[in-house]
This record gives C-alpha cells, structure tokens and sequence, in this order.
C-alpha cells in the first residue's frame, strides 16, 4: 500500500495524456530577501554575469514597481457587468477573424481605471485550463494561509520559514524547476525529486513559474493542511500523513475543493465556469479523489481583474500573488515577441494535450489530434505610460502547436487596444523563431 509522504518511491512512467508548461521563471529578481526564495539569487547572478543570455527590459522591474492597478478601487464592479466596448471589439474581431473557432478570448484595458473597457471573442467557451488552473491553487493556498494567521508578520514568516518535502506528492512529473547552489551562488535545473525540501514560498514559485506539476501537488497538499490544522500549522510530518491517511476520500475531496472554491465566493466568479478540481500529480490524485477542472476565458479574466483589486483573499495576497506572476525569464508562446520585450508581463500559461491512433497521423508535443488545448492568463504593463490590459485566451486547434499563433495574436492585440483600431496579424516568422516561441 501506498502511504502518504513516503519519501521513497520512484518517478512512474508518463501516461499518454500529457500536459506541460516550458520553464519560465518569476518573482521581481531583487525580491530574495524579502521572499526567500533563494533561486532568485542564482538568477540575479545571471542577469549580472558579463556573458550569457539577459533577461529584456519588461523583466527587470525591482519589487517596489509591481502594484495592482485597481488597488484603490478595491469595491468596484466586474469589468463585464457592463457592455462591451464596441471600438475595441470590432478591433478584436479583426484580429480573430477566419481563426480557428475553438478561440476564446477577453481582454480588459485598464490603462484608466476611471473608464475600463473590455471585449470579448466567444468569452464563455469552456475546456480544461491545464496549468493556467494553477492560479485558483495559489489563490487557495493564500487563502487558507489568512484563515490560520491574520497577521501579516505571520503570514510572510510561515511562507519563509516552513520548509517541508514533496514526498510523494510529486510523482510523477517532467518539469524542471531551479535549484540554487550557495557554493557556485547559480542555478541548475533538475525534475523535482521526493526527497527535495523547499520553503513554502519556494514550492509557491515553482509551481507558477516553473509550471511544476509536483509543486501544484505539494502546494495544494499544504493549503489543506492549512485549512484543516489552523494556527497549529506547520505540523510533524507524521502528524500530517495520519490527517490524510485517516480521513475519508470524499473529506479529503470535499476539503480540497472548499481550498480553491471559498475564496472566490462572493467575487461575482461563476464556479460552474471555473473549477481546478484535482491535484496535480497521479499520486496526489491518488490521495485525494478529483472532479472536473473547466475554465472559461471571462471567468480566467475575472480572476485576474480581482487580483488586480486586491480582492483575491486580501490586498496583500493579491500583491503577493502578482509578485509571483511577474515573468522574469525566457518569454514563451503569448509573451514571446520581441514586440513586447519593454513590457512588464505577469503570466500563466497551460496545455493540455492527448493523441489517439490516426493513420497518417504521428504525436507530438503541444500537437493533441484528441485534445490541444493551449490557455493564457497574462497582465501587459507598460512601464512609462499608463497602457496596461489583461488578457485571457484559449483555444483548442488539433495537431497543430499553436505557440507561435499565440504569439502572433499577442502583438497584435497590444496594438488593437493602444490604438483601437483593426489590426491585421503579421504571420510570418522563421523557422528559428517559431520554435523558440513554443517553449517546449
């Protein structure tokens, strides 16, 4: 029999259904000390080495200069309790126009917070969220951590101080994540093993930046720890594997559910539109019995516009939570053109993609004949001007790697809400940087 936290299990073979994130690091690059998350130190390093790749301009904001855009407006309505702008949609529409019909889209421009516009293509198209799901386990996460220590001071020293191991929570999973190494003062990547111990804030990062689906496992797992013990966590690990491996499957799923719903009660966020419902990883699944996971592009939009309220558990978690987003490494699918290298880009990206036989027809990566799906979350600041917009996209177009699509589709809807007028969409691109724009 399988026990919860048994550290010495070994990494199973991948299932034929695959979901995956590239490596795309986060959190502001001065933000260590405050954070502890030492991975930053190895990268800060990078970015001050005299050779090897730089990070571009829009990655290198310190953490003072990430705020949440409606942080005073923290009462008001949902961008979509009014109509759509119909400038900005016919601008949009544009740009979709004889694309794939799986796309769903909103954007939302916040560049006056007096006057928010948004538009929407197909906004209440519904599929699974992939990693972009990862959002509603941190906003969980946050969520449970208020519940247990109203005081700040609290908060940021449980996310520094409790260090705790994957076990095997993390099986199985194929993303690596950093690992920092004190004696070389660097960074060297690696998949996430058992017996690898981080902060909680550490886990928190590799989940969202890394994608790592053993983090979402580990991160979800301490919410519920969280939510169950109180001001008693961080409890003996012992203590913790007899909480799980006592309680009844249906608790277990009920608790894990009541993490990632009860924080968006009350927000205006339709859960029968958004749902991450099962832990990432197949021994987490194992331990606490799933159900569906489904987002739409509206309510993904919604998440983010709350977080920039400041209304995602707090204004400090939704800071927080920003901090986390804020993409300091190699820019990938949406984020990728060097269109928006001097915009500040806070992103979460996901796919979920599954291939069945088809003659003629052979598998690969990010190219689902079964299920493709490509999804992003992302917030575009422009630092020096008040243009700043989010965006939520998802789309579903088989056997094809949609990447650079998104990528194409990210330029030219900067240029739709700059200018509000009809975009046409620049195609074309090398071989090199098509696949540099895949992140995988």
């Amino acid at each position: 029999m399988m026990r919860p936290l048994d550290f010495r299990c070994h990494i199973a073979l991948l299932t034929a259904l695959c979901s995956g994130v590239a490596t795309a690091w986060a959190y502001p690059l001065d933000g260590a000390e405050e954070s502890g998350i030492q991975r930053l130190v190895g990268s800060r390093s990078a970015q001050q080495a005299a050779t090897g790749p730089k990070l571009p301009k829009g990655a290198l904001l310190p953490t003072s200069e990430i705020r949440l855009t409606l942080g005073e407006r923290g009462d008001a309505p949902l961008f979509d309790e009014a109509p759509m702008d119909p400038t900005l949609l016919a601008a949009m529409e544009s740009i979709f126009a004889g694309r794939d019909p799986s796309y769903g889209f909103v954007v939302v421009d916040l560049t006056d917070p007096a006057h928010i516009a948004w538009a929407g293509i197909r906004p209440d198209s519904r599929q699974m969220p992939g990693s972009v799901g990862k959002l509603v386990t941190m906003v969980g996460l946050f969520d449970a951590l208020a519940r247990a220590f109203p005081d700040l001071a609290d908060r940021r020293r449980v996310l520094r101080e409790t260090f705790v191991v994957g076990g095997d929570w993390v099986l199985s999973d194929e993303h690596a994540v950093p690992k920092f190494d004190p004696a070389s003062q660097s960074n060297a990547s690696s998949i996430i093993q058992p017996e690898d111990r981080f902060s909680l804030a550490e886990w928190i990062d590799h989940m969202i930046s890394a994608s790592a689906n053993a983090a979402g496992a580990v991160v979800w797992r301490e919410a519920m720890l969280l939510r169950h013990f109180g001001s008693r966590y961080p409890v003996a690990a012992e203590e913790a594997q007899a909480f799980f491996r006592s309680t009844p499957a249906r608790e277990l799923t009920a608790l894990s559910l009541a993490v990632s719903h009860d924080p968006l009660q009350g927000l205006g966020i339709r859960l029968t539109d958004l749902q991450q419902g099962s832990l990432w990883t197949r021994t987490g699944k194992r331990y606490v019995p799933g159900v569906p996971s489904y987002a739409t592009p509206r309510t993904l939009a919604q998440l983010a516009f709350r977080l920039e309220q400041g209304r995602l558990v707090d204004a400090w978690s939704s800071l927080e939570m920003k901090r986390y987003l804020y993409m300091t490494k190699r820019r990938y699918r949406y984020a990728y053109a060097p269109e928006l290298a001097n915009a500040a880009i806070y992103f979460k990206s996901g796919s979920l993609y599954q291939c069945r036989p088809e003659e003629g027809y052979r598998c690969g990566k990010y190219m689902g004949n079964a299920k493709n799906y490509m999804n992003v979350v992302t917030i575009v600041e422009w630092p020096g001007t008040p243009t700043r917009y989010l965006v939520a996209l998802m789309s579903n177009v088989l056997k094809v790697n949609s990447a650079w699509d998104h990528a194409r589709l990210g330029v030219a809807v900067d240029e739709a809400v700059r200018t509000r007028a009809k975009v046409q969409v620049r195609e074309a691109g090398s071989e090199a940087e098509i696949r540099a724009s895949g992140g995988g």
